[in-house]
């Protein structure tokens, strides 16, 4: 057994230790992949690598866990342990991380008065019940037990929310009571009162920044005094929102700069070597004066891009490492292909009005329910009533509505309102004739992750519908997340210029990555052999969605769009690059 120490400086087996780590989360990449990409973390010079974990994938539903296929941290773990390679794991509750709802399951929000992160017991019950079975998995990983974990996180970025230290203190006796024997440590940024208040005793702090190494190291250096020095996060890049101009990219110049800085007085875990994928609905939002939803790709501007490639940003970076550390000859074991399969036709198609009943059975209540209220954390939601006394409607308004809604009278789209529109009436500049039934169909755009915001994510319609001013009730509810799409039945029709399920076939005797275009495309989600790769608008700035190999068969394979917009063309085209704006 091994032991790893925080004192003046790291310690490993009572020797020094510069801790050089890249961050790489295995639940944004295959695990096909996970060898391949930990062999280039090594190539680079890293001795560590560093991931959180999210509470949310591994407790989808209350009381169910899952660590299989993409969440065997286990596997994840013993993979970088063969390689040589050092582990900083970063537990739940809170992750933040650009990820739905940053980390929590959504469930919590079915509970009337739920206060996250402090001292508020319901939510440190649920805490109390996920850390007992998690740290039956990562427990024995830990140095002190044969495994590579060195260090784990109390928390993430605390101060940045709150100022509970008692509830910092629970969590931190929490993870020692279920078996944390290794060093424990916090991470804010160093500015303003975050560093203060997310602190906790018997916990290192650590900054994160992406700049201005020097500085932000002298101002922890007082802080802190003789411990030592670690940037938990160096970003080296940014995140993409949906709407925004262009694909974020970092001044690499700078960036190289920054790492030298960082290195030559302290540690470093670089955010993010690889950023990898938002798989399915798990991209988060950050909303300030606006909703700004998260795009599919967490290519993050990373040392590796999406789909695994190394850039100019990597050979620069291990140039600086080469500076404090060995850089090991790692050969490279996964064979990684690219392949353009071309454009696919239409093979079927279906409508979403025609399916519901193929795929949900219809809930009632006197007024609309929230998807958390339903027992439903993803996707979408179709609310249905008929209008038996409604004369033509001249306005309409959602009570409690998120993220987005597509409205229909007599499934034909009449209006659509995103995010601040929901907060107000909208009135018909031409009233609509009276019509039959009213649908609305509302998307869960992903869960905010990060600021006070996070108490208020209940998606769907927490409220009611007003119509011509008055309340309307008796609502049949569909909900939709989109796991299990067997049921639908492709003799159904589909109209133009509604929601609507579009099927592609093509067979290869070549497995690859590639990179599916939607050009022509309104919004939607993609399925690929039963996969969800993510969602698509056409608002950018990504225009392609990356596919990975390993999601791929030698024969037959099938790929399903559903679109919201009704807007849409008669074929989809795979590449060999991808486009991110």
């Amino acid at each position: 057994m091994h032991q790893f120490e925080i004192r003046d400086e790291f310690y490993l087996d009572g020797k020094k230790t510069k801790i050089i780590s890249g961050g790489m989360h295995y639940f944004r990449i295959v695990p096909e992949y996970w060898l391949d990409r930990l062999e280039k973390l090594k190539k680079l010079g890293c001795n560590t690598v560093e991931t959180y974990i999210p509470w949310n994938l591994h407790e989808k539903e209350k009381g169910q866990f899952s660590f299989t296929g993409i969440l065997d941290i286990v596997r994840y773990v013993k993979i970088a342990q063969e390689l040589g390679l050092m582990v900083i794991l970063r537990p739940s509750p809170y992750i933040c991380g650009e990820w739905e709802f940053g980390g929590l399951p959504y469930w919590l929000m079915k509970e009337e008065g739920m206060r996250i992160r402090c001292m508020y017991p319901p939510f440190l019950k649920h805490v109390k019940e996920y850390f007992e079975k998690l740290f039956e998995v990562i427990a024995p990983l830990q140095i002190t037990r044969g495994g590579p974990v060195i260090m784990m996180q109390v928390e993430n970025e605390y101060g940045y929310y709150g100022d509970d230290g008692a509830y910092m203190e629970y969590i931190k006796q929490l993870m020692i009571d279920n078996g944390c024997e290794v060093p424990l440590v916090t991470s804010d940024g160093p500015w303003g009162d975050a560093f203060e208040c997310g602190k906790v005793d018997g916990a290192l702090q650590t900054g994160n920044f992406g700049s201005k190494g020097k500085e932000q190291f002298a101002i922890i250096r007082k802080k802190i005094g003789n411990q030592p020095l670690m940037c938990m996060e160096f970003w080296v890049g940014w995140f993409d929102n949906w709407g925004v101009a262009c694909h974020q990219t970092g001044d690499l110049e700078e960036h190289v700069k920054d790492l030298d800085e960082i290195l030559s007085e302290g540690h470093v875990n670089i955010y993010m070597f690889e950023g990898g994928t938002n798989f399915g609905f798990t991209s988060g939002a950050n909303y300030y004066d606006e909703l700004t939803p998260d795009v599919t790709s967490y290519d993050y501007d990373a040392l590796l891009t999406e789909d695994g490639r190394i850039t100019p940003k990597y050979e620069a970076f291990q140039k600086v490492i080469s500076k404090y550390a060995e850089i090991p000859a790692v050969e490279l074991t996964t064979e990684i292909k690219r392949k353009a399969y071309g454009t696919l036709q239409v093979v079927r198609k279906t409508g979403l009005f025609e399916n519901l009943h193929n795929l949900a059975h219809p809930k009632e209540n006197l007024v609309p329910q929230s998807m958390e209220r339903l027992n439903q954390g993803y996707g979408y939601i179709l609310y249905e009533s008929i209008l038996e006394k409604e004369g033509d409607i001249e306005k309409i308004r959602l009570w409690g509505a998120n993220d987005r809604a597509n409205i229909f009278v007599d499934k034909k789209p009449v209006l659509t309102l995103y995010d601040r529109e929901l907060l107000s009436e909208h009135e018909f500049e031409n009233s609509l004739e009276k019509g039959e039934v009213l649908d609305i169909l509302v998307e869960n755009m992903g869960r905010v992750n990060f600021g006070p915001a996070l108490e208020h994510q209940r998606k769907g319609i927490d409220g009611g519908v007003q119509i011509n001013g008055h309340q309307h009730y008796y609502w049949k509810q569909y909900c939709l997340p989109m796991e299990d799409l067997t049921g639908l039945d492709f003799k159904l029709s589909l109209k133009e210029g509604a929601p609507g399920f579009y099927e592609f076939t093509f067979e290869t005797d070549e497995i690859a990555d590639t990179f599916l275009d939607f050009s022509g495309w309104g919004k939607g989600i993609v399925l690929v052999n039963g996969f969800h790769i993510g969602r698509f608008w056409e608002i950018g700035p990504q225009k392609r969605l990356y596919i990975p190999a390993p999601l791929l068969m030698k024969g037959k394979n099938t790929i399903l769009i559903f679109e919201t917009e009704g807007k849409h063309t008669e074929t989809i085209s795979l590449w060999d690059e991808p486009d991110l704006g």
